[in-house]
């Protein structure tokens, strides 16, 4: 039996479907449920970042890199939620110092996705990063108007821009905002934080023009000291 606390709850196109991934803290290890769990299961299972899930968690036979996190289940439960402290903890064990070197592949400056020739060079597929809250917002995607994007800078200077949202919770709250044009005041909240952890994603392998590979995203957004509480379950 496993423990995990919910740190990605990820949105698909089809919103019968949620991926969420977990750190165990006891070993500091990202696990991922497999299959998916269903719209349904989440609201059985109380599925939000901060919750509890205990269960016979396996590792999938078979994995490969960088999707090293699967892991199939049974007996899935809800724990109850963790503690502002132990959701930290999850985050900290984590932590990589940029996206290059969580991903161990230099990615070229303004590069959106690590190409599937380089599919071995990443041993994850999810990190968790911190960056200066003053160089992070929520911004109108610049190709698809009413959809949203994500612009950082990490720690090394590197420049991420218009990266998918694929927090479920956060997407639909900035959406939110994005319909009432009001985009500044979330951004203003995020940016008068101390501290923000961002936890990156990497796709499964899709084409898109001429690129082939695993594509950048953000799993996660979570402020401290304040949070957005009424889309967090966080204790604490």
């Amino acid at each position: 039996m496993k423990k995990i606390i919910i740190t990605d709850l990820t949105r698909f196109k089809n919103r019968a479907t949620v991926c969420t991934a977990g750190i165990e803290l006891s070993t500091g290890a990202c696990i991922r449920p497999m299959p998916y769990l269903q719209e349904a299961d989440r609201a059985r299972l109380n599925i939000h970042p901060g919750a509890i899930l205990q269960g016979d968690l396996t590792p999938k036979t078979g994995l490969v890199a960088p999707h090293i996190e699967d892991h199939s289940y049974s007996r899935m439960t809800y724990a109850g939620p963790c503690t502002e402290d132990q959701f930290r903890q999850a985050l900290e064990l984590s932590l990589r110092a940029n996206v290059s070197t969580g991903f161990n592949t230099l990615l070229p400056r303004g590069a959106k996705h690590i190409p599937l020739e380089n599919a071995t060079n990443p041993d994850t597929s999810i990190i968790t990063i911190k960056v200066e809250p003053q160089r992070f917002e929520i911004v109108e995607d610049e190709y698809k108007a009413g959809k949203i994007k994500a612009n950082f800078t990490d720690n090394s200077g590197a420049s991420y821009r218009f990266i998918s949202v694929t927090d479920l919770d956060f997407h639909d709250f900035a959406m939110e905002h994005h319909s009432r044009d009001d985009l500044d005041s979330l951004n203003q909240f995020i940016q008068q934080q101390r501290e923000i952890y961002l936890r990156i994603g990497l796709s499964r392998a899709y084409q898109v023009g001429e690129r082939n590979g695993f594509w950048l995203q953000v799993n996660g957004i979570y402020t401290f000291p304040n949070f957005l509480q009424h889309i967090r379950g966080v204790q604490s």
